[in-house]
């Protein structure tokens, strides 16, 4: 796992140092949009509803529509001058009981790892933590975006679950509600009965996604079938073996291309220009004059 965060738990005067890992994954298998006749990919471009012209990434700001269709544009300067007390901490602000927390405020869980100057610290926040039966309630940045949270443990590992704000959940408004509906008691009854039939611990491990292994299933019937399209132009990989793909290995490029492209996306223009001025400069065909330099010194 790689890092994506690395700050500190700060609780009274207890400072305890700490990197920041996603706890979870989704393991969806991602598709592109192809052109179905020939399976070339569909691009996307950013292009300027004004003057129609293609946008650069590093020209892309945040911008916040009116109601009178105009436009207050903010670029990153004025978003990093905003304070954030809680950048690189994790603001413990008190402690409550688990039960409390209600489960519709969880958002994305993170493990925290804790550095080595602050082990001994975490294991003592960590045993108090999970002796009182509490969670503690903390607020922190990540990616420049402050939220509530909840640090519990989990196996041994703080966990930290970052909470909704109270304003982010909606209120169910349906009209049932206001109905007064008669519910007779033996029937209360019996749906009682029914649930106390049906309880049973819960154990995940007994459930998978058959949805996602039937798709995996499917493609790999498609490559075993060689039902596959190689569009125009696009390169073999060196090392490709002839046959059939093996489909863990067709996902696992799959998604380290889609990362590629994201990060290529994600690049200012600038590395492009200064490839460009590369070629302009040092062209890869200066070879003609190598050979008069060999006959000679023969």
């Amino acid at each position: 796992m790689r890092s994506i965060w690395a700050g500190a738990i700060s609780f009274g005067m207890v400072v305890i140092p700490v990197k920041l890992y996603a706890a979870t994954e989704q393991r969806d298998i991602a598709f592109r949009q192809v052109h179905r006749e020939d399976g070339g990919r569909i691009q996307f471009r950013r292009v300027c509803s004004v003057d129609g012209e293609e946008v650069a990434y590093a020209d892309v700001a945040k911008g916040y529509e009116l109601a009178t269709g105009d436009v207050v544009v903010l670029t990153d300067d004025d978003l990093k001058d905003l304070p954030l007390a809680t950048t690189h901490r994790i603001d413990v602000l008190y402690f409550s009981p688990a039960g409390q927390l209600d489960p519709i405020l969880a958002n994305k869980a993170y493990y925290l790892d804790p550095e080595p100057a602050g082990v001994r610290a975490y294991v003592l926040l960590r045993d108090a933590l999970e002796r009182s039966g509490r969670v503690a309630v903390a607020k922190v940045a990540i990616r420049q975006r402050e939220a509530l949270a909840a640090v519990r443990v989990r196996d041994g590992v703080l966990v930290m679950e970052t909470l909704l704000w109270p304003d982010e959940v909606r209120t169910p408004d349906f009209k049932f509600l206001d109905e007064n509906v008669d519910v007779r008691s033996q029937e209360l009854k019996m749906a009682a009965s029914l649930i106390d039939t049906m309880t049973e611990d819960f154990d995940p491990s007994l459930y998978k996604d058959t949805y996602r292994e039937a798709l995996e299933a499917l493609v790999q019937a498609k490559i075993e079938g060689n039902e596959v399209v190689r569009p125009a132009g696009a390169a073999i990989p060196a090392g490709t073996p002839g046959g059939p793909a093996d489909l863990t290995e067709t996902l696992r490029a799959s998604v380290e291309a889609a990362k590629a492209n994201r990060e290529k996306d994600a690049a200012p223009d600038k590395p492009a220009k200064t490839q460009d001025r590369s070629k302009t400069q040092s062209p890869p065909k200066p070879r003609k004059p190598a050979a008069p330099r060999r006959k000679a010194t023969a």
